[in-house]
């Protein structure tokens, strides 16, 4: 996992306390609002709104043409199709519309292309096809707003097609009977950020005449998954679509999410957004990027409970073929980095490999984004052609470093944080420069990790647990709360659940304090029984026997007091050399270690002989200040080029026993001596 800033969020508590008065608000409760920029009065109370009101959905701009087009359809038993996309967004708007047009006594298909072979949205191939089985009406769901040529080539074939999409709108709408996009220009509503599944859930709505309460029992568990999976903000209207689900999913889901529940192993338990994040979102989403989203479609489909179980075992089977393929393209990936200089310290990453799984290279991507903490590319080639997958972090905005590319590409499209093209062979390199030579005119981006407050660890008890509960369901733009705990000291460790995750104890004053650090063995925790380090945590609900305790688990930890401005600034450093760009005479000196810096480097390895945590934690241990983590990462450079050191398994081992080595004989001292003049 990447190092990140850590920042702490401003909170007036003054406004803090006025809201809580306001509202009759947990005082904690309160405090969260306020940091997260929830302080009118009307903001609140529409957040806690027991008894939302959804808006009008004849207001968004088309709907009456669609609900026309449509209804006329059903009357008439013309055969309708539902066009959906492969991600689990796409499948439960399919689901959702599907299943809805069939309880009114539809004539109605669906059509999901696959991922690898079609592609992402409407083709002609697909339209023909359509035609073929006698299709009149195509409604799109989670797609079409760009399949202008598609939607005139079905036109012409004699196939209406109403579309319902969130994406943003391109330059020219589709000659569709109807539009349903609340980003259109001409559509103006106060909340448009709807995922695809809500844009169809609202047009199911208009066709129920407005009766979200009936539409909502019958179906809010699988709008509240497809709202989840799209990571689309969880603010007014999707707030109460997940609220309703989460609801539903815990008391009454369809015989495909008990299924699923069941498989995954989570029936026994309440799931809040969160659970539904990582325990069933994955897995519809799985089946698409495997083998084919109709088998997740079927699945959500499904009016047996038994048959439901066999669909759900092979969609759990997509998900662990997913994690297969996701960890062994994630160790070439790996590889092909960490062998060359160049690739490892540009700004933005960009790595290729022959036949990566397509559905796949997107988790990738995030997956290296994490670790190295930068935006990231991830390619696959299938002959000279090769389709790519972005990731990014904070404000870099991945989607405008690949348009300054964009002459080189078959096709670009995402935004800020993900995006996707498509890319000859011969275009990669240049495709690489372009993509660092503009980052390369903006400030260093580095990963950042939020904190909600500080926290005294004195008032972790089950009322701040109760606290946190108001603030559900947690996602896109209403994260979990994360914690900062400061100045504590590390008592023990202790290696749980057959050695994969610790059990630590802290002190702060006169409070002890127990917390869970996940996915860690004793031998990759770099910390030891003493130390005065900073915690990131979040705070759980932990039930057991009927019995309520608050859990703490450990999001991250660093040495307590480390300035993470000087961190990156040094760091940035090291990787300016390291890209081979110019240094000024005082980075040059700056980066140089000395003689008497080296031997000190020296010295600690050989007292270790094996090094396997991070080099800011042997930074730390050799009582370097945090400024000269650059020469630490230099200083190993060298050690490395006169052969005293190795790595192995990322662990740094000290080869130095009966070897001289001569400094005069290292090309990246004598280099960085010439930069710095000569001295």
């Amino acid at each position: 996992m990447s190092r990140k800033k850590w920042l702490t969020a401003h909170i007036d508590k003054e406004v803090a306390a006025q809201v809580a008065e306001n509202h009759s608000l947990d005082p904690f409760t309160a405090l969260i609002l306020v940091s997260r920029g929830i302080t009118e009065y009307e903001d609140v109370e529409e957040f806690f709104d027991s008894d939302f009101s959804f808006c009008d959905p004849y207001l968004i701009t088309d709907m009456e043409e669609a609900v026309l087009r449509i209804e006329t359809a059903i009357e008439n038993k013309e055969k309708i199709c539902v066009f959906g996309d492969y991600d689990a967004d796409g499948v439960t708007a399919t689901a959702l519309m599907y299943s809805y047009l069939s309880s009114r006594g539809a004539d109605v298909m669906y059509y999901i292309p696959d991922r690898v072979s079609e592609g992402y949205g409407m083709n002609k191939n697909a339209v023909t096809y359509l035609s073929e089985q006698g299709v009149k009406l195509i409604v799109t769901v989670d797609n079409g707003i760009s399949a202008v040529e598609e939607i005139a080539y079905g036109n012409s074939l004699g196939i209406d097609t109403v579309v319902t999409d969130h994406h943003q709108v391109g330059a020219v709408l589709p000659d569709a009977v109807a539009v349903i996009d609340p980003h259109r220009e001409d559509c103006n509503l106060h909340f448009k950020d709807w995922a695809g599944v809500g844009v169809a859930f609202k047009v199911v709505c208009a066709l129920e005449k407005g009766d979200y309460g009936e539409i909502l029992n019958r179906y809010a568990d699988i709008i509240a998954v497809g709202t989840i999976a799209d990571v689309v903000d969880l603010k007014d209207e999707n707030r109460a679509i997940v609220k309703y689900g989460v609801a539903k999913i815990n008391s009454n889901p369809c015989n495909g999410i008990n299924a699923l529940r069941q498989i995954a192993g989570v029936s026994e338990r309440q799931l809040n957004a969160v659970g539904v994040t990582y325990s069933l979102a994955p897995r519809i989403n799985a089946a698409g990027r495997i083998e084919s989203a109709t088998t997740a479609l079927k699945l959500l489909l499904c009016d047996d409970l038994l048959k439901a179980l066999d669909i759900g075992e092979q969609v759990d089977m997509c998900n662990r073929q997913r994690h297969m393929l996701e960890a062994e393209i994630m160790e070439s990936a790996v590889k092909h980095i960490e062998s060359n200089d160049r690739l490892k310290y540009s700004r933005v990453l960009v790595v290729c490999g022959e036949g990566w799984h397509h559905g796949v290279i997107g988790i990738v991507a995030a997956r290296i984004t994490e670790k190295y903490g930068k935006p990231t590319i991830v390619i696959t080639f299938d002959g000279d052609e090769g389709t790519g997958s972005a990731r990014s972090i904070g404000a870099f905005s991945v989607y405008d470093a690949i348009k300054s590319g964009e002459d080189l590409l078959t096709h670009f499209g995402g935004h800020t944080l993900a995006a996707g093209l498509g890319i000859k062979r011969e275009n990669v390199g240049e495709f690489f420069n372009r993509v660092n030579n503009y980052a390369n005119s903006l400030p260093d981006a580095v990963p950042e990790l939020l904190l909600d407050c500080k926290l005294n660890p004195a008032y972790i008890d089950t009322a701040l647990v109760e606290s946190l509960e108001n603030l559900e369901p947690y996602g896109a733009g209403n994260p979990q709360p994360v914690f900062g705990i400061f100045g504590v000291r590390l008592d023990s460790i202790k290696p749980v659940g057959e050695g994969k995750h610790l059990r630590l104890s802290f002190t702060k004053g006169n409070t002890q304090f127990v917390a869970m650090k996940f996915s860690t063995t004793i031998l990759e925790f770099p910390f030891s029984e003493g130390d005065t380090v900073d915690l990131a945590v979040r705070i759980e609900k932990n039930e057991f026997r009927g019995e309520v305790k608050a859990s703490v688990h450990l999001r991250e930890i660093r040495f307590s007091g480390v300035d993470d401005e000087t961190f990156f600034k040094s760091r940035a450093l090291y990787e300016k050399y390291k890209r081979g760009e110019a240094l000024n005479s005082h980075e040059a000196r700056f980066l140089m270690p000395t003689r008497e810096f080296l031997l000190g480097v020296y010295g600690l390895l050989k007292q270790y002989k094996k090094w396997p945590y991070d080099v800011e934690t042997l930074t730390y241990r050799a009582k370097c200040p945090v400024e000269r983590y650059c020469t630490m990462l230099i200083s190993l450079d060298v050690l490395r080029e006169l052969k005293l050191i190795y790595y192995e398994n990322e662990q740094i081992v000290f080869d130095g026993d009966g070897k001289k080595a001569d400094l005069s004989q290292s090309k990246i001292l004598n280099e960085l001596n010439k930069m710095k003049g000569g001295e």
